[in-house]
């Protein structure tokens, strides 16, 4: 098992998982109970600071991972040669050999609004089964809806027509969080990515611009500045250059005066330091054609202040703040055993019993959470809808929420323009009313009242 790469193929992702998810389904496995029928929720207590809502994002990855769960030979011999399951039961190895996930699972379509306590997805499977896959699903989940919300709230402020680039991946935690990361942002509304691999497997085109170390190289070598912009264009003609190696002003007069020579190459240019809204503003005017691009440490609150001061600029590229922050705290509950309602009363994580639906109002916006057994009231919509029956997705969900980044993006812009202006604040947004339906404030109760 050892890669000194730590590569991830899929085959290994039965393995990314704590220890103790293990551990607990082989103590499942010798008390007999593996097989009973658990439903566990995957929901966060409080949203991060500063954050009116989340967009629920990484369901896609989540089903291709139950649909692909297995675990290999090597693997088994892998845990069987650590020596920690030296008393764990013979059948639990029998188990991983054939272990397939046959669960069902209901979740929000990705680019859904959702608030605290409201689950994004519920499994409902064999106990040990739902409890393996805990890490997994809150590692996609909770990384990939971070990035999707940032990105949902960074298009908000900008508009629909400027151009958004996530250019994170050096930043992410990780290269499979540069994936997750570049697919949640282009799926919450940005227009490109700079990471090719994310990109192909995505279907879309790479962008990006140039680093200063080839206007660095190219100067020092073959004189001037001009020199390396010239340069670039001879292989990528219309590329945007970036200008603030050195003098900003000072490369943007010459650029247009090459503009004024009958330069038809010069297309677009981008400014990565320094005072954005004033250099900005300076470039507009001695380059009134020419599209403006600002990177360097941008987030939403950034941008705001940017656009605020009066920037002169058409597109942004979005790292380190994007794919980074204070983190979603997702976590993943057992509500229900075997059909008994189970709750957790721990102080300040206190969970909701029972199997459970999200009923949306939309006019005004108001959330009721209930039993899953409940109807919707006549102006209300159920957001948790069946995904996938016996470890199969259901082609019906496929159709009716595909996956694919334009649909997700477009759900995700309809969702966020639904929202109320306080609750999409930058700061010190108003969270939206959520209800306990009856039923469940009952259930809450009675489960209360049997907890040992």
């Amino acid at each position: 098992m050892r890669d000194r790469t730590l590569s991830l193929p899929a085959e290994d992702l039965s393995l990314l998982t704590d220890l103790y998810e293990l551990t607990m389904a082989a103590c499942y496995v010798g008390e007999g109970i593996d097989q009973r029928p658990a439903s566990f929720e995957l929901f966060t207590r409080d949203l991060p600071p500063h954050f009116g809502y989340l967009i629920a994002m990484g369901l896609a990855q989540v089903l291709a991972y139950l649909e692909q769960l297995h675990f290999t030979p090597d693997q088994i011999a892998a845990l069987q040669a650590s020596g920690l399951f030296s008393q764990a039961p013979d059948r639990f190895w029998s188990l991983l050999a054939a272990a397939r996930f046959t669960g069902d699972v209901w979740a929000v379509p990705e680019g859904t609004a959702l608030f605290a306590n409201e689950p994004f997805l519920r499994i409902e499977a064999p106990l040990w089964q739902a409890q393996l896959v805990e890490t997994y699903l809150l590692n996609t989940i909770n990384y990939q809806t971070l990035v999707a919300t940032r990105s949902a709230r960074i298009r908000d402020v900008v508009g629909p027509t400027a151009t958004l680039l996530e250019f994170g991946t050096r930043r992410a935690f990780g290269p499979q969080a540069s994936l997750f990361a570049a697919r949640a942002a282009l799926a919450a509304g940005l227009d490109g990515t700079s990471n090719v691999l994310a990109a192909f497997k995505l279907g879309e085109q790479p962008q990006g611009t140039m680093a200063h170390a080839l206007v660095m190289a190219i100067a020092a070598l073959e004189g001037n500045e001009d020199e390396a912009f010239a340069a670039f264009h001879r292989y990528f003609p219309q590329a945007t250059l970036l200008i603030d190696t050195y003098d900003t002003i000072a490369a943007a007069q010459r650029l247009a005066a090459q503009i004024e020579a009958g330069n038809p190459n010069l297309r677009g240019v981008r400014l990565d330091s320094g005072d954005l809204a004033g250099l900005s503003r300076q470039v507009r005017a001695l380059l009134p054609t020419v599209r403006i691009v600002a990177s360097g440490d941008l987030d939403e609150w950034e941008i705001a202040r940017l656009l605020a001061a009066g920037a002169c600029i058409d597109g942004y590229g979005i790292g380190t703040r994007l794919v980074t922050g204070h983190p979603v705290n997702g976590v993943y509950k057992l509500v229900e055993i075997d059909g008994i309602p189970v709750m957790k009363e721990s102080s300040q994580k206190i969970t909701y019993p029972g199997r459970k639906q999200i009923f949306r109002c939309l006019d005004p916006l108001h959330d009721r959470l209930g039993l899953a057994t409940e109807m919707p009231w006549a102006n209300e919509v159920p957001l948790l809808q069946p995904v996938m029956h016996q470890g199969q997705c259901l082609p019906d969900f496929a159709r009716q929420f595909p996956d694919t980044i334009a649909a997700i993006r477009a759900r995700t812009a309809i969702a966020v323009a639904s929202l109320p202006t306080e609750i999409r604040h930058l700061d010190q947004p108003t969270a939206p009313p959520v209800t306990i339906s009856v039923s469940l404030d009952a259930l809450t109760q009675q489960t209360r009242l049997r907890n040992p």
